[in-house]
């Protein structure tokens, strides 16, 4: 019997890859704009967007020249050398910052955020034996060890005991919590802005700006955590910038990944240049030989990064985010549904939080339930904990793709009415 192209695909998946992803029954085969094609031909539209890694959509012809013409030059060398995509962007990005500093390359977001709390422990080290970090329930900082200790969700730590130890979680939005948790070997305060994983949960400004303080107050440090809401998702190049306006609060450390290159894996950290005691400039502190990455910054990688940001720019794609965002969260507003708990969005980051309850036959949450039933209208969402449905369309999504997308979760909604907890 011939197997047919789909069969094959998921019957060697099963067979040699680690079963450590729950996969949707799809073979993506290609990807243009806005639009996914399976390897049967169905065609969907892609509200999750490599879980806002795509912010310009799939296969972007700018991007994709970008990526040929270098690879064709240069794909690596190592970071033994310099090499100039590399510096540009750098550059770039201290600029979305707008404060000085540097910027070190790696591969992913668990990375970025890996070289955040190795930078907090060389400051803890250098000005007395402090080590801890705060972060908050909910949060989702990555899966390497460290980042699941980091991380504020129980589930994901399950079964890898012993954590790294170290960190210690808070209430999410609450000052006097945070202010509390503060002891003596206490280093750092590592925040998402907007929590995505956790369920598109947006911090309040007096938050941040109270986040500020304390670390000004206890020579702390304060990293914003921005793999999924940095690079445009908020409408602004920062997430805090949304919430808190542009000059307001300087973070001493920034993590970005998912949406900087459009797909090709890239993660970046930034480091202030502040003087923080005796320490020196903070971004100085991470020296020669105490921390690295094999591939982090390849000219291929940097230049696809270097184009997304000019995309975004010329095209005025953070206008766009927030024009359509705004859009987007209204049309989901109107819609009279008694399934939808609530709804939760800063740009084209939007959460839709459900009352949905699982039939005691279906083992699914009930978000991956409500992203299974968006499939069968063609439509692609990305589940965030139990009850939470994230949409996070690329930048550049149309109007009309909007509308479609509401559409198609109408009808998926109308399924739903008899799965409704009553409470």
């Amino acid at each position: 019997m011939t197997c047919s192209p789909a069969s094959t695909t998921r019957r060697l998946t099963y067979r040699y890859i680690l079963p450590t992803y729950s996969r949707f029954e799809l073979e993506i085969l290609r990807g243009s704009g806005c639009r996914l094609w399976t390897e049967t031909g169905r065609e969907l539209l892609d509200f999750g967007a490599g879980i806002a890694v795509c912010s310009l959509g799939h296969a972007h012809p700018r991007v994709t020249e970008a990526i040929t013409k270098q690879a064709g030059q240069l794909v690596h060398t190592s970071n033994l050398y310099y090499t100039r995509p590399q510096a540009e962007l750098a550059h770039r990005l201290v600029g979305i910052v707008g404060a000085e500093g540097k910027v070190f390359f790696c591969n992913s977001g668990s990375e970025a955020n890996e070289g955040l709390i190795k930078l907090s422990r060389k400051f803890g080290n250098s000005s007395g034996h402090r080590y801890e970090i705060i972060t908050f329930r909910g949060s989702f900082h990555g899966r390497t060890l460290a980042n699941v200790s980091a991380t504020g969700q129980e589930r994901v730590k399950q079964g890898f005991s012993p954590l790294v130890s170290g960190f210690i979680h808070v209430p999410y939005g609450d000052l006097e919590s945070t202010c509390a948790a503060i002891q003596p070997q206490t280093v750092a305060i590592l925040v998402e802005p907007v929590q995505g994983e956790g369920g598109i949960h947006i911090s309040s400004k007096l938050f941040l700006q109270g986040l500020r303080t304390l670390c000004d107050e206890h020579n702390l440090l304060l990293l914003f955590d921005e793999v999924q809401c940095g690079i445009g998702r908020t409408g602004k190049w920062c997430g805090w910038k949304s919430i808190v306006g542009c000059e307001a609060i300087i973070p001493d450390g920034v993590s970005w990944a998912k949406g900087i290159a459009n797909g090709f894996p890239l993660g970046a950290f930034w480091v202030s240049a502040c003087t923080k005691g005796k320490t020196g400039p903070l971004c100085d502190l991470l020296g020669p030989g105490s921390h690295g990455s094999t591939y982090g910054g390849n000219p291929v990688s940097c230049v696809a990064a270097l184009t997304v940001l000019r995309v975004i720019e010329e095209e005025q794609l953070l206008k766009n985010t927030l024009e359509l965002g705004s859009l987007f969260y209204k049309k989901l507003s109107n819609i009279s549904c008694p399934a939808i708990a609530g709804i939760r969005a800063l740009g084209l980051m939007v959460g839709v939080e459900t009352k949905l309850v699982t039939p005691p036959n279906d083992q699914r949450t009930p978000a991956v339930r409500l992203a299974d039933d968006l499939i069968r209208e063609g439509l692609l969402a990305i589940p965030a904990g139990r009850q939470v449905l994230r949409f996070l369309p690329p930048l550049n999504v149309q109007r009309c793709e909007i509308e479609e997308a509401v559409e198609k979760f109408m009808q998926a909604l109308s399924g739903q009415k008899t799965c409704v907890s009553p409470s």
